[in-house]
């Protein structure tokens, strides 16, 4: 057993606790509290980290790490520039993963871990499309979700893909647990919406879809106009099944589908109006907002206070380095402090980067927070003199990662 003490701990499901400290023993917490108090109750030896702030992990709710090296294969195809519609980044992604060589994934989705961990984040929900890697995530260091993908249209395709999935989701163990993610509302039929919903239902497990990131999908779930019906179905060859006008919203289409309840993560929402923020609410969703990667791909910004104020749960991703400049979630949390100011505070933006994130995922019971019994995935900072009324203010404006532990390990190992 050690003991981590420092000038203030921040358990996220408690106040902060000025001199706190966190025992951990066995890659678990054992207690945290003062220092006087954690000692008397487990008599370790004490690391002291004066200055400084204990806290959890990070929890990226969305990422696809497979996309890490994406600025590296883009420059070695001589495309490397920023695409300024949503639907010519997405031809640009295609273009370029069709051309990756055997083991580029791997290599990318390894990178992607090492970044995740360096940058303070213990737990992800990650985004996996080639099922081949699955393997690579039973050991990982980190911790959370692996969201197996699905996309298409036909029927007999739709079918083989999801028997695919359900072997897949058998090979998961270790910290990395198997969940699903239907793409998008358009890029995947209703039947296997439907089926896909099922399977997550009886595995008890979350499913995570991109919903309404663009004025496209918009147009598209309206009247079948735009570039999602011009290009990118002729570009998959689903012309035979583009639909007629819907006249819906992407919420309210996966909602008269039944396929929304408390188990879906609804990513980016943000092109959604009052109607699909009740609903989202209504079913219990959980909402992943990944605002640099919005930004970067000119799709908007979602309306953060309509989110807050209805009470939908927020979590945050940092989507991939196809569409952002780093898999820090310290970096998104400081970006959306300056774009939504006024909206959140510094408290509850910590928290949708930590508690937000395990509950979005289903994995509070483990992540998220500093409390006993959970796996003992914590991040010191410094930030210089502060109070109990501004840590969480400090850390955002002039906290500084010193050190990562996963599972009471540091990160990397000395």
């Amino acid at each position: 057993m050690k003991i981590y003490a420092a000038s203030y701990l921040l358990p996220i499901s408690s106040p902060p606790i000025a001199g706190g400290a966190v025992a951990v023993e066995n890659g678990v917490i054992a207690a945290v509290g003062t220092l006087p108090e954690v000692s008397a109750a487990c008599g370790a030896p004490v690391t002291d980290l004066p200055g400084c702030v204990i806290m959890p992990g990070m929890v990226n709710a969305h990422t696809h790490l497979e996309l890490t090296h994406f600025p590296a294969w883009k420059l070695r195809k001589d495309l490397d520039y920023l695409p300024k519609r949503y639907v010519e980044w997405i031809q640009q992604v295609v273009k370029i993963k069709r051309a990756l060589l055997p083991g580029e994934t791997e290599h990318s989705v390894r990178e992607g871990m090492r970044l995740c961990l360096e940058s303070g984040t213990t737990s992800v929900g990650d985004i996996l499309s080639d099922f081949s890697l699955a393997p690579l995530y039973r050991d990982a260091q980190l911790a959370g979700r692996v969201f197996l993908e699905a996309i298409g249209h036909d029927p007999v395709m739709g079918e083989n893909l999801l028997r695919r999935i359900e072997t897949t989701l058998d090979t998961f163990a270790g910290s990395l647990l198997p969940a699903i993610s239907p793409h998008t509302p358009h890029t995947v039929s209703p039947q296997l919406l439907r089926a896909l919903h099922a399977l997550a239902v009886n595995r008890a497990i979350p499913k995570a879809i991109h919903l309404s990131e663009t004025a496209d999908e918009a147009s598209f779930m309206h009247d079948t106009t735009g570039e999602i019906a011009e290009l990118i179905y002729p570009m998959a060859h689903w012309e035979e099944y583009l639909p007629h006008p819907m006249y819906t919203t992407s919420t309210r289409f996966l909602c008269e589908l039944g396929v929304l309840d408390r188990s879906t993560l609804a990513v980016h929402a943000v092109h959604v109006i009052v109607d699909d923020v009740r609903l989202l609410k209504e079913k219990g969703c959980s909402v992943v907002l990944c605002p640099r990667s919005n930004d970067r791909l000119f799709v908007g910004c979602a309306p953060h206070k309509l989110l807050k104020s209805s009470g939908v749960p927020l979590a945050l991703g940092t989507d991939s380095l196809a569409s952002n400049d780093s898999l820090s979630l310290w970096d998104e949390v400081r970006y959306l402090q300056q774009q939504a100011q006024g909206v959140f505070s510094a408290e509850e933006l910590i928290a949708m980067a930590t508690i937000g994130g395990a509950r979005a995922l289903q994995i509070e019971a483990s992540a998220g927070s500093l409390e006993p019994g959970k796996r003992a995935d914590f991040q010191v900072l410094s930030c210089g003199s502060v109070s109990e009324t501004t840590v969480h203010a400090a850390l955002l404006s002039k906290g500084r990662l010193e050190q990562v532990y996963v599972a009471g390990e540091k990160y990397p190992k000395p």
